[in-house]
């Protein structure tokens, strides 16, 4: 064997060493040190290294997992069946903990998310689950926290995505949305007629003060009929006995006008005949 062999076996074994005994920690994670299988503490992010053989290094991401949670079938408090599925967020906060407490965090995380679920939602009437949706996802994460907090995991939020309903469950929320409408429909039309009701009284209480004024509003009447141009003019009772009222008043008038004119001819002809009048003692 020459001598430059042996370089090489030496260098070889020398890189082969360094393979050994370099690790790398990424920046969104940390590597937890066990030597001979106690664990020596957390190396932060960057060139670390190890002892061969006696070391071993177990890198820990700290970014935020998506879990997506599957659905559930639940029966809420008033006998509904539902199908439930949510989303959780969590992250590690203590990399010692996620290693040695627990064996998967992530299997371990989906499955205590699924049974809280379940209890949680199975606690709600349907119309809880429904509507109050902001407090069971916090009741849900507060759970979840309690139990996770032994395994170094924070939960971070937990948000119901998709709430499936039975088909008849759906039909009969239709029919009561439909009701619920039809009722408040039916109060507006109701409230519209007393305001109507109310104008209509006040209206009428001043045409009484004014009788000019029933008129006024008839005669307003045949002018918007007559906007569309239509053949036929009804005529308003009321406006008919004015016109003949109007021509008996008129009739009046010119009889009262024509007394006077004609007594004044009457006194005025002697004079005309050359008559002189003689005057009595």
């Amino acid at each position: 064997m020459n001598g430059w062999t042996i370089v090489v076996i030496i260098v070889a074994a020398v890189l082969l060493v360094l393979a050994l005994a370099v690790r790398i920690v990424k920046q969104y994670e940390q590597g937890v040190l066990f030597r001979l299988g106690r664990v020596q503490g957390v190396r932060e992010p960057g060139l670390r290294l190890i002892i061969p053989i006696v070391d071993v290094m177990r890198r820990v991401s700290l970014r935020i997992v998506t879990m997506p949670i599957q659905s559930q079938g639940i029966i809420t408090r008033d006998n509904v069946s539902v199908d439930v599925s949510a989303v959780a967020y969590f992250k590690v906060v203590d990399a010692t903990k996620s290693v040695v407490a627990i064996e998967n965090v992530r299997a371990a995380i989906d499955q205590i998310a699924q049974t809280t679920l379940r209890k949680v939602v199975g606690q709600h009437t349907l119309d809880e689950t429904l509507s109050e949706t902001d407090r069971i996802n916090l009741d849900i994460r507060q759970i979840l926290d309690v139990t996770t907090v032994a395994w170094g995991v924070e939960v971070t939020l937990v948000e119901l995505k998709d709430i499936q309903l039975p088909e008849t469950m759906k039909r009969a929320m239709a029919k009561q949305a439909e009701a619920e409408r039809e009722k408040r429909a039916k109060i507006i039309n109701a409230e519209g007629e007393h305001l109507a009701a109310a104008a209509l009284g006040e209206a009428s209480d001043i045409m009484m003060a004014h009788p000019l004024a029933l008129q006024l509003r008839n005669l307003q009447s045949l002018v918007e009929i007559g906007v569309d141009k239509n053949t036929t003019v009804v005529f308003p009772a009321p406006l008919m006995t004015t016109i003949a009222e109007l021509g008996t008043f008129l009739a009046r008038e010119k009889e009262a006008a024509a007394a006077p004119a004609a007594g004044t001819g009457a006194d005025a002809a002697p004079a005309a005949n050359g008559a002189m009048p003689v005057a009595s003692s």
